[in-house]
């Protein structure tokens, strides 16, 4: 039995920055991943890093409008080449980052609980025995995998983590699934030359914007020759030598459809990874959707046990994951002044083309909860900064509240929004009222001053 001041199950951006704080401040440390190709956890090697360094590179390869299908196919896969090295260069520094810090021990193997203060590590030639009355879970999420006929096993069946290997641009690619992720890559995929269907379910694109911003979304991913399948419910993907054959029903027209693709993107959300860690043996306990329980400061239904990051639900984010360590040392070392519901509202952004970034309630959110409202909407063709890219798709908006003159919302689908989005967060979460944005002095010609135009 290896005893530990603290037990950390996984390696993502939260239990990573958590095993650096302990060690630092002198703590035995024992840091578990299951998979030595997830050093440093979803982010750097199958989320954000590769998926934007990928992004960047569609983005270049949109403007080879001149080049053949064989062209475009080999510059997507110099891309992949170096998707590879950026993650492959990260994941390394990550892994040395703590392997080499003498009071932190990696293993790479399964963990799962025994009982409340011990964790059984399974490598792939022995199991191993950890304990310690403080471990924190760390272990993400995982792409829900539908149970639709003929998806098991099919060589032509990828997730947006497998997707990311395939060295061969596909003619024809389908994406199973319309909303952030499936978007993400069906930009990415148009850009670098594929011919993409979307299949969404429900009648109406990302429920969760509103009608107006998702009406933008979709006219512009259809000038780049996306092609939506609205009320589409797949009912099996079939396959041959060469293609796989997606056969989905219209739930408006009762209509059998046949396609055939080169490669199918099932995109159809994310869940916490629990399934190996016996939770039942450490008396932590799970929501209906089966995220970890957790309480304002992190801890589960056991006091010695926390959970960060996408396992306990919510947002799946990055940042979400290291304000959760900052709530935990803060806890520990600090004034406990932090905890989570401090941290609204949150932005985000979507990298399609151009991003859609949001924080806040949207208009059809302001109206239901009764709210005495001003609308402000910006046309991005109206921004000089956009005329001068050439990019003048898209549409900002913002959420005021008239009494007191403070930004409830605001949605950016624009260029570099993901970049303006934390201008508007700052002014938010600092108190300031929408006259703070319309009188400030950008620079010019920037993205960032049409706030000015957008809160006049």
């Amino acid at each position: 039995m290896n005893a530990f001041d603290v037990i950390i199950i996984g390696f993502g951006k939260g239990g990573k920055t958590l095993a650096a704080e302990f060690a630092k401040r002198g703590k035995k440390v024992a840091i578990i991943e299951r998979s030595d190709r997830m050093y440093g956890g979803t982010c750097i090697n199958i989320g954000c890093i590769p998926t934007k360094t990928l992004v960047h590179q569609a983005k270049i390869a949109s403007g080879m409008t001149k080049s053949t299908f064989e062209e475009k196919s080999k510059f997507y896969r110099d891309a992949i080449a170096v998707k590879e090295t950026v993650t492959g260069a990260l994941r390394n520094k990550n892994y040395h980052n703590l392997a080499d810090n003498p009071n932190v021990t990696v293993y790479t193997g399964v963990g799962s609980f025994v009982s409340a203060d011990t964790v059984a590590v399974r490598t792939a030639t022995e199991e191993i025995l950890l304990t310690s009355n403080q471990i924190i879970i760390n272990t993400g999420a995982e792409t829900i995998i539908p149970s639709i006929d003929g998806v098991e096993g099919n060589p032509f069946v990828y997730t947006s983590t497998s997707i990311m290997e395939l060295t061969t641009l596909p003619r024809h690619l389908v994406i199973v699934g319309g909303g952030y992720i499936g978007l993400e890559f069906a930009s990415m995929y148009a850009s670098f030359g594929s011919q993409v269907t979307v299949l969404e379910s429900y009648p109406e694109l990302i429920a969760r914007e509103d009608r107006d911003i998702a009406a933008s979304v979709k006219e512009t991913l259809e000038k780049k020759g996306i092609a939506f399948r609205m009320n589409a419910k797949v009912q099996s993907v079939k396959h041959d030598a060469g293609k796989a054959i997606v056969v989905y029903g219209d739930s408006q027209t009762n209509e059998v459809i046949e396609l055939e693709a080169d490669a199918v993107l099932l995109a159809t959300g994310r869940r916490p990874n629990t399934k190996d860690l016996n939770l039942e043996a450490a008396g932590v306990e799970v929501d209906a959707r089966g995220a970890i329980i957790v309480d304002e400061y992190l801890n589960t239904t056991h006091p010695n046990i926390r959970a960060v990051g996408d396992v306990k639900g919510g947002l799946q984010f990055t940042y979400i994951s290291l304000d959760d360590y900052r709530i935990i040392r803060e806890d520990l070392f600090g004034n406990k002044e932090r905890k989570t519901a401090d941290r609204n509202p949150v932005s985000y952004s979507v990298f399609i083309d151009p991003p859609l970034a949001r924080i806040g309630i949207n208009e059809d959110e302001a109206h239901k909860q009764n709210l005495d409202v001003v609308i402000k909407k910006l046309p991005v063709m109206a921004i000089p900064r956009a005329k001068t890219l050439g990019e003048t798709d898209g549409l900002l908006k913002a959420i005021i509240d008239k009494n007191t003159g403070k930004i409830l919302g605001c949605t950016l689908f624009a260029p570099d929004s993901s970049e303006v989005i934390n201008t508007v967060a700052i002014a938010m979460k600092t108190g300031q009222d929408y006259t703070f944005l319309r009188d400030f002095i950008f620079t010019h010609p920037s993205m960032s001053e049409a706030l000015n135009d957008l809160f006049s």
